[in-house]
C-alpha cells in the first residue's frame, strides 16, 4: 500500500497490513484445490554464483545487534538486482519467466468469493498472541479484514476501507468446509466514527481504517493495532494537503455462543505513533510517503519488551539526491556497479523504503517510541509493506511485501513476498535465495511490461496481480488476497482470499511446497488456528 499507486483510478493512497509470525509451527492440511492451466515456467531455482551481466549481491553476516542500536541492514541494489537475474530472458509472450521454487502457482480464474458477496476483502490477519500463535476463540476461528462496500469500485476501496471481520468453526479439514473457505462475515470491528477522533484537523473528506493486527489476552481481552488515515481531497478528489497517517490501538472484548462471534468496547483509541520526520518520513518531506502495518509481537531473546514492526520511508525530503554507495552495496572491482549518481540521474532516489521498530514504554501498550529502522531499501523500492519477524530454528526471518511498480529504475522483480535472514530482530540481514531477497512471487514476465490490474500487458502472465498482501503463518503457510487473474483480453477482479500456498523455510532459502493442497495450491481463505484460548486462560 502506499499514497500513490498504479491500482488507484483517483490516486488514492493504497492500504498494507504488517505483520510478525514470530512461532513456525506445523501447517494444516489443505483441500485440492482446482488448478488453473499455466503457461511454461521458469527455470528451477538457479545455484548462489554470479550471473553473467551482473553484479554478485552485497556480502551480509547476519549477526546481531541489540534492538535499540544504531545500525540498519541495507537491502542493496547489488542485491536487488539479484532478482532479474533469475529470470529467463527467453520466455516468451505470457509465460513465467522467474525461478518455479520462488513462483507461486497460478491461482484458476472461477475462484469463490469468501463474504458471499457482501464486500470487497483485501489485508487480512488472524487473532494473535505475543509469538504470532494463531488462536481460536471458544472453538471459532476468526480474522480481521479490510474491507469495502462493493458498490464501490475495486480500486476506490483504500479511501473508504473499515476494520471488518470474519469467524468460521474451528478445527474443521479443510476438505470438508465449502470451496470459499465457510467464513461468516460478522461486519465492521469498530463503532462507526471513533478512528477519526485523534485528528486534530476533523475538516478531512475521507477517513479510513488500515491494516494493522490484533492481540488476544486473557478473558476475552483484544488489542487492536492499526493504522488510522485522514485524507483532505477537494470536490475534484485532489489533495489539498498530505494525508495524515497514524498507528494507533483500540482495547475491545470478543464474546463467542454456538452461534458465532462478536466484539465489544473499542470506545478508546490510543495514538501510539506518527512519523517523526526524522527516523521515519512524515507528509511535510512527502505527500506520498509510507507509514502504516504495525504488528507487536515479544522477542524471546528480549524478555519483558514488546516490539513493533511497521513499514516507514528513510527520513529524507523527497527530491533530494540521498542514494549513497552503502546503498548501492557493490563489492570492489565488480564490472557491472552502479555510482549512486548514476542511478539518481534516474530517479532511484524517489523510492526510499524502510522497515521500522519500536518498543513499547508501558505493559498497557498505550506508549512507544521509535528506534531507528532495521531495514532499509534506499534507491531500490518505495515500499516494504506488511514486515513479519518469524523465528525459526533460532533464525530470525524477515518477511515483507512490495510491488513490481514500486522498484526502482535499474531493479526489477514480481509482486509478492521478500525475505531477510538474521540472528536478531536487529541484523546484518542477508536476503534469501541467491542474495536476491525473492522468497515468493506471483507468476511474473519480467521480459515485458506488467501494466494494471485494471489493464494487464498484452504479453504479461495470467498471474502476475493474482496475489498480494501476503501474511506469512505458522508452518511456512502463506494467505492472500486476488487482486486480479487473467490476460487482457480475459480477466477477472478479485477482492477476496486466495487459495493458501506453503513455503518451505531453511537457512538462506526459501521453495514453493508444491507437495501441499492440489499443485502447490491449498483451500482458499485457509487460515487455520493452531491454538484455542479458554475462559480464563493466559495468554501473553
Amino acid at each position: 500500500m502506499m499514497f500513490l499507486h498504479h491500482r488507484f483510478l483517483k490516486g488514492a493512497l493504497a492500504a498494507g497490513v504488517a505483520a510478525a509470525a514470530l512461532v513456525a509451527t506445523a501447517g494444516a492440511g489443505a483441500t485440492a484445490a482446482p488448478r488453473a492451466a499455466t503457461a511454461p515456467s521458469a527455470q528451477s531455482a538457479l545455484p548462489a554464483q554470479a550471473v553473467p551481466g551482473f553484479p554478485e549481491p552485497t556480502p551480509h553476516t547476519q549477526k546481531a545487534y541489540d534492538p535499540a542500536a544504531d545500525f540498519t541492514a541495507k537491502w542493496t541494489r547489488a542485491d536487488a538486482r539479484q532478482i532479474k537475474a533469475m529470470s529467463d530472458p527467453t520466455a516468451g509472450s505470457r509465460q513465467n519467466s522467474m525461478p518455479e521454487d520462488y513462483t507461486a502457482p497460478t491461482v484458476p480464474q472461477n475462484f469463490p468469493d469468501m463474504s458471499n458477496g457482501k464486500v470487497w476483502v483485501w489485508d487480512t490477519w488472524p487473532l494473535t498472541d505475543a509469538a504470532a500463535h494463531q488462536y481460536s476463540y471458544k472453538g471459532w476461528e476468526v480474522v480481521f479484514s479490510l474491507v469495502a462496500d462493493r458498490k464501490l469500485g475495486f480500486d476506490d476501496r483504500h479511501t473508504y476501507a473499515k476494520l471488518g471481520y470474519f469467524f468460521r468453526k474451528a478445527g474443521v479439514p479443510s476438505s470438508q468446509r465449502p470451496a470459499n473457505g465457510g467464513w461468516t462475515y460478522g461486519g465492521l470491528v469498530f463503532p462507526k466514527g471513533l478512528s477519526g477522533k485523534v485528528f486534530e484537523d476533523q475538516s478531512f473528506s475521507h477517513q479510513t481504517e488500515w491494516s494493522g493486527s490484533t492481540r488476544i489476552f486473557k478473558n476475552g481481552e483484544v488489542k487492536v493495532f492499526y493504522t488510522a488515515v485522514a485524507f483532505y481531497r477537494n470536490a475534484a478528489g485532489q489533495d489539498t494537503k498530505p494525508a495524515d497517517a497514524r498507528i494507533m490501538m483500540s482495547p475491545g472484548k470478543i464474546f463467542a455462543n454456538d452461534k458465532g462471534v462478536w466484539f465489544g468496547g473499542f470506545k478508546t483509541h490510543n495514538e501510539l505513533l506518527k512519523p517523526d520526520g526524522k527516523l521515519y518520513q512524515n507528509g511535510a518531506q512527502n505527500p506520498y510517503y509510507n507509514f502504516r502495518d504495525p504488528f507487536t509481537f515479544q522477542d524471546p531473546a528480549h524478555p519483558g519488551k514488546t516490539y513493533m514492526v511497521f513499514e516507514g520511508n528513510t527520513a529524507t525530503q523527497r527530491g533530494t539526491r540521498a542514494c549513497t554507495t552503502g546503498d548501492m552495496g557493490y563489492q570492489p572491482g565488480d564490472p557491472y556497479t552502479e555510482t549512486p549518481d548514476e542511478v539518481m540521474d534516474r530517479n532511484a532516489h524517489l523510492q526510499m523504503a524502510n522497515v521500522g521498530l519500536a518498543v513499547a514504554d508501558n505493559t498497557e501498550l498505550t506508549k512507544w517510541h521509535f528506534l531507528p529502522p532495521i531495514l532499509s531499501a534506499n534507491c531500490v523500492t518505495d515500499q516494504t509493506e506488511r514486515p513479519q519477524i518469524y523465528l525459526k530454528d533460532g533464525k530470525y526471518y524477515l518477511f515483507t511485501i512490495s510491488h513490481r511498480s514500486t522498484f526502482a529504475a535499474g531493479v526489477d522483480g514480481p509482486e509478492g513476498v521478500y525475505g531477510f535472514v538474521g540472528n536478531g530482530i536487529r541484523s546484518d540481514f542477508q536476503p534469501v535465495n541467491r542474495g536476491s531477497g525473492l522468497a515468493l512471487g506471483n507468476p511474473t514476465n519480467l521480459n515485458f511490461n506488467q501494466g494494471f490490474p485494471f489493464d494487464p500487458d498484452y504479453n504479461q502472465h495470467p498471474g502476475a496481480f493474482q496475489a498480494y498482501s501476503h501474511y506469512v503463518m505458522p508452518g511456512g503457510l502463506v494467505q492472500s488476497f486476488i487482486d486480479t487473474i487473467g490476460t487482457k483480453d480475459n480477466f477477472r477482479r478479485g477482492g477476496t482470499l486466495g487459495p493458501t500456498v506453503r513455503i518451505l523455510i531453511d537457512g538462506d532459502t526459501t521453495k514453493v511446497d508444491r507437495t501441499y493442497g492440489n499443485g502447490g495450491l491449498g483451500g482458499y481463505a485457509d487460515i487455520p488456528a493452531d491454538r484455542d484460548i479458554k475462559p480464563g486462560q493466559p495468554v501473553s
